[in-house]
């Protein structure tokens, strides 16, 4: 590259990161993925490394953010709010501890002290002789925005310190990241969509918004939380570690994260990277990777910092949750149920570690929603094994070019009348005998948790529906050996292996039978609720809809769904003639509930989900606990909805368990 072509890059990727940082910072409406702009900003420190003269005081290597908001008072830092270095490997990770041991004395032994790099909104929070007096956003890292009466909303800061064991210090400045949790996230967006409000991207959108409020009422009807990882200036007070400072701040009040760990030495630090990562899906808020921070504040001063980031802390990220992609196409994929699912098909991307090349689009209100056009480059999302999806359109990349997209009115596979039926998202074709809607429901009837039937992969029911060999999954029953050693690579063995296989699966469990039926509303959990009550197939086909919605956890769709399966000829055909097959149904024994919660007892505030407040207060009874209306020291769990009032507040006083709806589910279920 020439040095003009090296100075135009230079300036065009500065003029790229200035606009993502404004779209992340001060707008709260990010446009490319982290992952995008991580590679976007190692490139431009890459060039800048390499041509130093070209380095300019107002380029997004010398600065930490952007500038704050003018609606706020700005508020400048006593010490600069660095941001951090990443790394992507471990390769990176070694050669940050070898700098780090160069610039210490020989010999010297490094502690690292490792937390979750949470994904919220950095702040500051100040105290003065114990009391909170300021809190300010991040900023521009030197000056920030004044969000005090935002920040005193939130119930994990305290209003003032606790000094029962040590005397807070004259001034004290920590920082931390506000955040919410996926549920509440969730939750929030679930109210915003139903308000016909703009939905958050993500959880540091949603605290990023939420804190940037001019009125305070806004931010206090959110239940953000909030993580202390950090120190700026402290008087009065002297602090030999990092682990000391987490430590003493705990003892006043201040909350840190539980998931932090002293690590002796580098191997520690990659076998906490490992643990963390396996259990970041299960974690209740959103991180994107871990913070290795040198644990000795002297060593610290000896190893300084750099412009924008400390030498002596590193972020070391997680495999990209999202990526930003290009959409090729979009196509109908047609379900079991005969359900048309928009399929965007993207240019191929990594994410977390695997190839992505399509992401669900669910339906068309969806897309319509989001604005999802062919040629629409976008950000997607995989989280753990979800099906990937598309977060949001770059309305700013589009060219002119791209094309809206309006499911069929023909089946795609079939050729029959595709209709939207009233009070439903879905698009469904009406063709029973369309060939895609017969193909998902062979897989999902010899699935592992229906009827189990092993070697029946998607290229044998391919071929068999294709060929005309079955009309209904009870037709596999009926094959002969010739019949199924005539499919492609299907020897005599391996036609003899599927023949046994269908033999083993004939002994079932109702509820597994029940499952294997494919009946719409009805997966596995209210199956095996079906199984338990009714205890019988013959009843089950002649239950009615009142009888069904009195089945706790059966709800009206599915209730609905259920008589409607049974009340078809060729349904009951269908399992008459699995029945003639061979089919042998047990049958569940009805057994009393386990006293799983015998001598416990529960308070219930907010608005539950799944329940009613009687339905809970019930269902506790059934299993032995003991439902109450207040919150006193007998209590043993105070289960949390939305919304919820006092009690919540005096169970924390009283240091009683305070757990979610989905914990009480998981107690109750086990």
């Amino acid at each position: 590259m020439s040095d003009q072509n090296i100075n135009q890059k230079i300036q065009q990727l500065r003029k790229q990161l200035h606009y993502h940082n404004y779209r992340y910072y001060v707008l709260d409406d990010p446009e490319i993925s982290d992952a995008e702009y991580d590679r976007m900003m190692r490139e431009l420190q890459t060039l800048e490394h390499r041509h130093p003269e070209l380095v300019t005081p107002d380029s997004p290597t010398q600065r930490v953010g952007a500038a704050p908001l003018e609606a706020f008072a700005a508020i400048e830092h006593t010490l600069p709010m660095l941001s951090l270095d990443n790394a992507f490997d471990e390769g990176e990770i070694r050669e940050f501890d070898q700098r780090i041991k160069k610039l210490l004395a020989p010999q010297s032994k490094v502690e690292y002290v490792v937390e979750p790099k949470f994904d919220g909104l950095a702040v500051e929070l100040v105290y003065i002789n114990g009391a909170f007096s300021t809190g300010s956003t991040r900023g521009d890292g030197f000056v920030g925005e004044d969000i005090t009466s935002n920040l005193k909303t939130i119930k994990t800061i305290p209003l003032h310190l606790i000094e029962d064991k040590i005397s807070a210090p004259e001034r004290l400045e920590v920082r931390g990241e506000a955040v919410f949790s996926i549920k509440d996230f969730q939750t929030l967006n679930r109210q915003r969509e139903q308000n016909g409000e703009l939905l958050f991207a993500n959880p540091r959108n949603a605290a990023a918004g939420s804190l940037r409020q001019l009125d305070p009422k806004i931010t206090a009807s959110r239940p953000l939380d909030f993580f202390c990882y950090g120190m700026g200036q402290a008087v009065g007070i002297n602090f030999e570690s990092h682990w000391q400072f987490l430590d003493t701040i705990s003892q006043w009040g201040l909350k840190v994260t539980p998931l932090r760990r002293l690590c002796p030495d580098l191997e520690s630090v990659f076998s906490f990277y490992h643990e963390l990562l396996e259990q970041r899906e299960q974690l209740p808020h959103e991180i994107d990777g871990m913070v290795i921070k040198v644990n000795d504040f002297g060593q610290r001063e000896t190893i300084g910092v750099k412009t924008r980031s400390p030498r002596w802390a590193i972020a070391y990220k997680f495999p990209a949750r999202q990526e930003t992609t290009q959409i090729l196409n979009i196509t109908a994929q047609v379900g079991r149920t005969g359900a048309l699912t928009p399929v965007a098909i993207l240019k191929p991307v990594k994410i977390g570690g695997v190839e992505v090349s399509r992401a669900t689009l669910h339906n068309q209100d969806e897309i319509d929603k989001k604005d999802i056009r062919v040629g629409d480059w976008a950000v997607i999302q995989r989280a753990g094994d979800v099906i990937p999806e598309v977060v949001k359109v770059i309305t700013s990349r589009r060219s002119g070019e791209q094309t809206k997209y309006q499911l069929p009115s023909k089946c795609p596979v079939c050729g029959g009348h595709v209709v939207r039926l009233p009070d439903e998202a879905a698009h469904r074709c009406q063709n029973l005998s369309c060939p895609a809607q017969l193909k998902q429901q062979i897989r999902h009837f010899a699935s592992r948790n229906a009827m189990d039937i092993e070697g029946l992969g998607d290229k044998l029911v391919n071929q068999l529906v294709d060929n005309g060999l079955v009309k209904s999954p009870a037709d596999l029953y009926f094959l002969t050996k010739d019949q199924w050693s005539q499919l492609e690579r299907m020897a005599e063995k391996s036609a003899q292996n599927i023949i046994d296989s269908l033999e083993k699966s004939k002994d079932v469990s109702l509820e597994r039978f029940i499952y294997s039926l494919g009946i719409r509303f009805v997966g596995e959990h209210a199956a095996r609720l079906l199984a338990e009550h009714f205890q019988s197939l013959e009843k089950l086909k002649h239950a009615n809809y009142d009888e069904l919605i009195s089945i706790h956890e059966i709800g009206p769709r599915s209730a609905q769904s259920i008589v409607q399966f049974f009340s078809e000829a060729g349904n009951l055909a269908t399992i008459d003639r699995l029945l003639q097959a061979g089919i042998k149904i047990q049958f569940p024994k009805k057994s009393a509930p386990a006293q799983t919660l015998a001598g416990k007892t529960f308070v219930f505030t907010g608005a539950l989900e799944n329940f009613t407040r009687h339905e809970a207060e019930q269902l506790v009874a059934s299993l032995g606990g003991r439902a109450a209306s207040a919150v006193s020291k007998n209590t043993d769990y105070v289960v949390v909805g939305a919304e919820p009032g006092s009690k919540e507040e005096k169970a924390r006083q009283l240091g009683i368990e305070i757990i979610s709806e989905d914990e009480f589910r998981r107690l109750v279920n086990q």
